[in-house]
């Protein structure tokens, strides 16, 4: 209270006049001068401040500010004012609204263009002011009682053209006050009013209303009804920008991701973006759509960004950033927000193989030949589907953008691809955004951001292996996955990242397994086991040794730094180690070799390790839950092993 209280003590010591004054005189030109200079010191003066005062300008405009609501308060009200129930003027109001507490805010009250009207609009857009310059200055408490005075105000009036902008602006900076306090919900409170507001006053009224800079300008400085609009329509849109954080904030994804677009073309149509914080802002939102398998609108966002993004410019180049400190920024900048983007695109082309893969694939993980033909039939209904879909959708663009951004959604589709043509033509397109993503996130400086691009092109090469028929090209597919993690899994600082060394060590031995699995389906499809030649069984257990090998390593990462493995494992590896265990007792059960001893050494340690996940698994039932299918493949074999070990005993024994 202390700000506004200084202030009207102030006010009180300055004579009052006899009438309002007109809207030409002297000391109405001079009001309007004050609140220009207030608003250049505080829009572009205050830019220029330096780092020891840095609200130094900000301060300035305040005084200038207070002045105007002292000059305001010290003209006397006109009868207009005294007839429509307000009050004298000559207090603050003292008592705080609950935003919404009028339940009619466009029928009762005085008149919004009455002389009372029109002099509480403009003490309200004063004190509104005062409330973002503290809140500028970090003086929250100071702030919202400027801005609570201004609510207060308002409320005396009904909302019309005069005023009906001030009632939005108002609103929208309360609702950023309190969730910058995490207070969610007054937020919305605010907000959706202003919301509400907005909707009724174009439905009932619709014309281009007042702006408040427009109170205190001379009439050859009104803006055109064109510029009134544009404000306008400028506010709401800060209404939905606000909104679509605060439904985020309360967990209200879809409603977040609803208003979020609506932003961004608002943006557009209005012209008012940065065009790189947009085009992150839409791809960031094409990774929502994604994760509900909309891929129409995650393309379009993301086919939005990369032309809008282009509206920033060309990369300056290394040369000229080093010549010069702002082009340099510039450089780190574009580059960083493209290949931010570029990870998007990634994201949207990796999750449409794999949501395909899902939609096609049987119980043991193949291709279901049946289900790809189903679904191709279906294909025509869902092409019909997408047009539909997207002549309702809300499009991003303008003339000068809209065929851009429909010929970038052309190169890349948006349905599930059905066949290795289809895939390949989305890999592709991940690929391409790949190499430009790496060509920032480098190992040199981002290791944690590289080391996740490798793994979506790891991921992005399993994908579309699944819908290759020829094994041997699947098989060299599983390869170049090998080959791009593993030099960066072997080099890795374990104390430092520990946890991504896991994942690749995971990720490995799952490849050199799979890389098994195929060519013994390729030796089958040539001979039975028994005649394989020495070149495959070399191959065979080289493959089979790399996974079990790898494996080894994930659960050797797991022990203590004395080497003892934990009694109890921890949540988040409690089901990576339990199938490491069991792909271990599995692969040593499979090398092929022609020593007895070789295989009793093998077939104890394939033992051993199955008994540990059904053993782990009966001291702590909780476990078993995880890995339903593998406990119950462990108990079977745990019973099996030991006949088969038995056997290969007694036959070893009646040899010697």
């Amino acid at each position: 209270m202390a700000a506004t209280q200084q202030e009207a003590r102030s006010c009180a010591r300055t004579p009052k006049r006899t009438n309002m004054a007109s809207f030409n005189s002297n000391e109405w030109r001079a009001i309007c001068d004050k609140f220009t200079n207030a608003q250049n010191l505080t829009e572009i003066e205050s830019r220029n401040d330096p780092e020891n005062d840095p609200f130094r300008s900000k301060y300035k405009a305040r005084e200038l500010l207070r002045e105007i609501y002292c000059s305001l308060k010290n003209f006397e009200a006109g009868e207009g004012e005294e007839e429509g129930g307000g009050e004298s003027g000559d207090q603050r109001p003292t008592e705080q609204p609950v935003d919404g507490q009028r339940e009619d805010l466009f029928g009762q009250g005085f008149s919004g263009d009455s002389p009372a009207g029109l002099r509480a609009a403009k003490l309200g857009a004063v004190e509104y002011y005062l409330g973002v310059n503290h809140v500028d200055t970090e003086e929250l408490p100071a702030g919202q009682e400027h801005l609570m005075n201004c609510m207060k105000l308002l409320e005396r009036c009904r909302v019309s053209s005069l005023n009906v902008s001030l009632f939005i602006h108002v609103r929208n900076q309360l609702g950023i006050l309190w969730a910058g306090r995490d207070e969610t919900e007054t937020a919305q409170g605010f907000l959706e009013t202003a919301e509400s507001i907005y909707q009724r006053y174009m439905k009932e009224d619709g014309s281009p209303p007042t702006d408040m800079t427009e109170y205190f300008a001379a009439e050859e400085s009104l803006l055109t009804h064109q510029e009134r609009i544009k404000r306008f329509e400028l506010a709401y849109t800060h209404t939905m920008y606000y909104l679509a954080q605060v439904y985020k904030n309360l967990g209200q994804t879809e409603r977040a991701a609803t208003y979020c677009h609506t932003t961004l073309q608002r943006q557009l149509q209005l012209n008012q973006f940065t065009p790189m914080e947009w085009a992150l802002n839409a791809a960031t939102l094409s990774q929502y759509y994604i994760t509900k398998g909309r891929y129409m609108e995650g393309r379009h966002c993301l086919s939005a960004a990369t032309v809008i993004s282009d509206l920033a410019g060309e990369v300056p180049s290394e040369a000229a950033a080093q010549e010069n400190e702002a082009e340099s920024e510039r450089r780190e900048h574009l580059r960083q927000k493209r290949a931010e983007i570029a990870r998007c695109w990634i994201k949207y082309c990796l999750n449409l193989l794999q949501d395909a893969k899902k939609q096609l694939e049987d119980n043991i993980g193949e291709l279901d030949t049946d289900r790809q033909e189903e679904l191709k039939r279906a294909r025509r209904r869902e092409e019909e589907e997408e047009e539909k879909g997207r002549k309702s959708a809300l499009l991003f663009g303008s003339e000068d953008t809209f065929d851009s951004i429909a010929s970038i959604e052309e190169k890349v589709m948006c349905l599930f691809p059905l066949d290795f043509t289809e895939a390949r033509s989305v890999f592709l397109v991940g690929q391409n955004h790949v190499t430009q993503a790496k060509d920032y996130f480098q190992m040199d400086g981002y290791v944690t951001d590289h080391i996740e691009i490798l793994q979506d092109h790891s991921a992005l090469f399993r994908s579309l292996a699944f819908f290759e028929e020829d094994l041997e090209r699947r098989c060299k597919m599983h390869k170049r996955r090998v080959d791009m993690l593993e030099p960066i899994c072997n080099d890795l600082n374990a104390q430092y990242y520990l946890m991504i060394r896991r994942q690749l060590m995971f990720e490995l031995a799952e490849t050199y397994n799979e890389m098994m699995d195929l060519k013994l389906a390729l030796a089958n499809r040539q001979a039975d086991t028994q005649s394989l030649d020495n070149h495959t069984i070399k191959k065979f257990n080289h493959l089979c040794s790399a996974s079990a090998k790898y494996f080894q390593m994930f659960l050797d990462s797991l022990c203590s730094p004395e080497g003892k493995f934990p009694e109890r494992l921890e949540e988040e590896v409690l089901r990576p180690a339990l199938v490491a265990r069991f792909r271990v007792a599995r692969l040593h059960s499979r090398f092929i070799s022609t020593s007895p001893t070789v295989q009793l050494d093998n077939l104890n340690k394939s033992l051993e390790n199955y008994k540990y996940v059904v053993q782990y698994c009966e001291a702590n039932p909780e476990a078993g839950a995880t890995v339903e299918t593998e406990l119950e493949l462990s108990k079977e074999m745990a019973g099996l092993l030991p006949l088969k070990i038995n056997r290969l005993k007694a036959r070893m024994a009646s040899n010697n």
